[in-house]
């Protein structure tokens, strides 16, 4: 028996139309960790910036740090051994019953999940699976219930979920760089960050880039 740490992620919205501001992918993205000890290095690494005069005054963000702070991150996640997954749904791709936050949420969870739980952990393994809370206060409750049923319904081991907000742990903040760097190369082609943990990625899944049909 052994014991999984699986952090997870989103990227995206739920805007279901060609917006300039809508983002024309939602990602769901996992690490799989044997331990929690890149989430102490995490930690520890926001203490040495601070020494060195980069105080930072919130958790590390992927999206809002600076260049010189996110490569400290990038090569900080390269030292430990982890595992990332992660699933696309090019959105005008997707069926229009499925055009709504708890529907979308649902399934690309189900289609990340249901490919990745077997390979991560067996039935006489424990899984703990964390998922950085998203949504107004009304809608997390519903968040919540899609993850917990989706987890239920594929995973063979025994599990407990969270559901918590994301400056909360810092394997949470690994969790955010991973999803930002393979959402910067489905929205916008850049392929750098990405390419910084590329051998950390596992799979890739672009969950409709066979279909041709849009429906916006």
């Amino acid at each position: 028996m052994a014991d999984r740490y699986v952090f997870a992620d989103e990227a995206g919205d739920f805007g279901f139309n060609r917006k300039p501001r809508a983002s024309r992918y939602f990602i769901v993205t996992t690490v799989t960790l044997n331990d929690c000890r890149v989430g102490d290095a995490l930690m520890q690494l926001r203490r040495e910036l601070t020494w060195r005069n980069r105080n930072l005054e919130r958790p590390f963000h992927a999206a809002k740090d600076p260049p010189d702070v996110r490569g400290e991150v990038f090569r900080l996640i390269m030292r430990y051994p982890l595992r990332v997954d992660a699933t696309a749904l090019e959105k005008r791709k997707t069926k229009p019953k499925y055009h709504s936050d708890t529907e979308m949420y649902k399934l690309a969870w189900y289609l990340h999940w249901k490919e990745i739980t077997r390979r991560i952990a067996t039935s006489q393994d424990r899984l703990f699976v964390c998922a950085a809370s998203i949504g107004t206060k009304k809608t997390r409750a519903v968040f919540e219930a899609e993850l917990r049923s989706v987890v239920r319904q594929v995973t063979r081991a025994k599990y407990r979920v969270g559901f918590w907000p994301s400056e909360t742990d810092p394997c949470l903040w690994l969790a955010d760089y991973c999803c930002w760097a393979v959402q910067r190369k489905y929205e916008t082609g850049d392929g750098g960050p990405l390419a910084q943990i590329e051998s950390k990625v596992t799979t890739n899944f672009d969950a409709f880039a066979q279909g041709g049909k849009t429906y916006y």
